[in-house]
């Protein structure tokens, strides 16, 4: 019993993990408890037995090989860039301790505005986070700001606040509300690779002609070549697939 409610405990971990779940820790704990109970009792011991193997074989196999290079290759729409009225560059998360940008935040920053010192569009949108899982947190928004500030003292593009988002959704509804205020007709759309072909879809359900020309992955070697490359991948691929999953079901979608 004591065997099988650690090995349910232990999936609860894992799978929050790879699945990056962002909850409180009430609720990730609740995960945690509720697979140590599934493993305390004989026929969720088998089912989490059956399971463990299963992942174990997965994941050995996603490690020792790139075989997730597919499914990887399957979240990315990598277009040309064209003449646009706006650059979008989608949130990607901020370090609330330290008061910096996370590193896909950074990354998509800096690949919006070489589309705009490139001559692509005058205009670019940063997105202030609203306070759903921190409200102590520095706006990612006012971040970034000070960075564009820092970098074009004068001269800089015109820079638009995409204010209290959570998700995707929200950012594509604040743009969706801008382009009918401006007349954009068109938009640069900049995120990470694996969210770029997701984010697209969102985006155009709300209307928007959208070209999708997705920042530098800075988090892992996109080629896989060593298996701390293919772990980040695969949980990659899990997130992306899990917020279709939510999405399909009328939840809302993550960032």
């Amino acid at each position: 019993m004591r065997g099988g409610a650690a090995i349910g405990a232990a999936l609860g971990t894992l799978a929050a993990f790879l699945g990056e779940i962002r909850a409180p820790e009430g609720l990730l704990l609740l995960l945690i408890v509720a697979g140590a109970l599934a493993g305390a009792f004989a026929v969720g011991r088998r089912i989490l037995s059956v399971g463990a193997g299963g992942l174990a074989l997965l994941l050995s196999l996603c490690l020792l090989t790139p075989v997730s290079r597919g499914p990887l290759n399957a979240l990315v729409l990598a277009q040309l860039p064209q003449q646009a009225d706006a650059i979008v560059i989608l949130g990607g998360g901020v370090q609330c301790g330290t008061r910096t940008l996370e590193g896909s935040s950074q990354a998509r920053l800096l690949a919006g505005l070489e589309l705009w010192r490139a001559g692509f569009a005058p205009v670019v949108t940063v997105s202030e986070q609203s306070d759903v899982f921190s409200a102590t947190c520095p706006k990612m928004s006012d971040i970034e700001r000070e960075i564009i500030r820092a970098l074009y003292p004068q001269g800089g593009p015109e820079v638009l606040t995409l204010t209290s988002v959570t998700t995707t959704r929200d950012e594509a509804a604040r743009v969706r509300e801008l382009a009918g205020q401006r007349n954009w007709t068109r938009i640069l759309l900049v995120t990470s690779p694996s969210h770029s072909r997701r984010a697209a879809g969102i985006f155009a359900a709300q209307g928007l002609n959208v070209v999708s020309v997705p920042a530098p992955e800075t988090r892992f070697d996109y080629t896989l070549p060593l298996p701390s490359d293919r772990l980040r991948a695969v949980q990659v691929v899990l997130y992306e697939w899990l917020s279709r999953a939510k999405q399909s079901v009328g939840g809302t979608p993550e960032r």
